[in-house]
């Protein structure tokens, strides 16, 4: 099933020889995939064959669907108790689920209370508020409109993270409000990132990079010797001819960016945003764009939604209190700042 969709879904865009007669060296090569998270995949990856690679790119793709199935909130599956299946019996039963799911359920919920409520994957309610309202406006410009603030708080009173029950004895989970629903979008995609590469490390891709929509994590060093992968940072400008802000030297490290210019609409020429601060519930207007470096793809993805909820200020104390991870900051007026340890992973300006 899975070859079968890779098939249809896989496309190799680029092979590129390091040299031109270096026979013996391994080749450079990519694919990228669009199915999947609502988003672009790209693999990246040195091997001595193209079968060898597309071997490699198969087992991501199969294992990151796994968890693309097991995050959705808008499917069901044959057989699969996904985060839809939990949603829809809030308030009736608990759902037994798959340990990658419940294991994520588990992290992200820790990390609820590791950043003091600034990622709160219960808050559904209040988001599919904001999702309905911006697909309107998308697709029909003049009629946008923002979301009435007495509806989004009345949503918001079902957004406490104690009414989501996990039982890991007996693999269940059990949202017990029953207008409460979750929305994983702030972790699901870098955790599942951080498991699948976890996987393909094991099963023998020693050295390659994985990027699911921005979020990229990658495996070992570019030629197997230490050399670090090279990864841009996005440039939140879309209009500016520069694409980067900054290229990272990175070796077993994690990427990952959030910012105003990925999913937005506009209300009367102003941009509103697709991550709502959980206390004004409202789009975050501390910056343009956050990005952060450390090893965990989950760590990076979670943190990063965190610290764009948070004042410059607080999120430099927070990055201090987790010395594990860097951040950089885009400002409104495109300053740009960053915690002290990240200076080590810039290879260009």
């Amino acid at each position: 099933m899975g070859k079968r969709i890779l098939c249809l879904a896989l496309i190799f865009i680029n092979v590129i020889s390091l040299t031109s007669c270096a026979f013996s060296k391994p080749k450079r090569y990519e694919a990228e995939f669009l199915v999947l998270f609502d988003t672009v995949t790209k693999i990246v990856g040195y091997a001595d064959s193209k079968k060898e690679f597309d071997k490699n790119a198969q087992m991501i793709y199969d294992e990151l669907k796994i968890y693309h199935e097991l995050y959705d909130i808008y499917n069901n599956y044959d057989g699969i108790n996904n985060i839809k299946t939990i949603n829809d019996n809030a308030g009736v039963k608990p759902v037994k689920v798959d340990k990658k799911l419940l294991d994520m359920l588990v992290y992200a919920k820790n990390a609820y209370t590791e950043t003091d409520g600034k990622l709160n994957i219960a808050l559904g309610a209040v988001l599919q508020v904001w999702h309905k309202y911006r697909e309107e406006g998308i697709n029909d410009p003049e009629k946008a409109k923002l979301p009435p603030m007495e509806l989004l708080q009345e949503k918001n009173k079902h957004t406490n993270i104690d009414n989501l029950i996990i039982d890991e004895k007996n693999s269940t989970v059990f949202l017990k409000d029953p207008e409460m629903s979750l929305d994983v979008g702030g972790v699901g995609k870098g955790y599942a990132t951080e498991q699948v590469c976890q996987y393909a490390e094991a099963h023998g891709f020693a050295n390659g990079m994985v990027s699911v929509g921005g979020n990229v994590r990658v495996i070992g060093s570019r030629d197997g010797k230490g050399e670090p992968w090279h990864v841009g940072i996005q440039n939140p400008d879309l209009n500016s001819e520069k694409t980067n802000l900054l290229i990272l030297n990175l070796t077993e490290a994690s990427l990952v960016s959030s910012g105003d210019y990925e999913r937005y609409y506009m209300v009367d020429g102003k941009k509103y945003h697709h991550i709502i601060d959980p206390v004004t519930l409202m789009p975050s207007t501390y910056f343009t764009a956050v990005t952060i470096v450390c090893k965990d793809s989950g760590m990076a993805d979670a943190f990063t939604k965190a610290i764009y909820n948070m004042p410059y200020e607080d999120g430099l104390k927070f990055v201090a209190a987790h010395p594990q991870i860097q951040a950089l900051w885009v400002f409104k007026n495109g300053d740009i700042k960053y915690s002290p340890g990240f200076a080590k992973y810039i290879r260009e300006q």
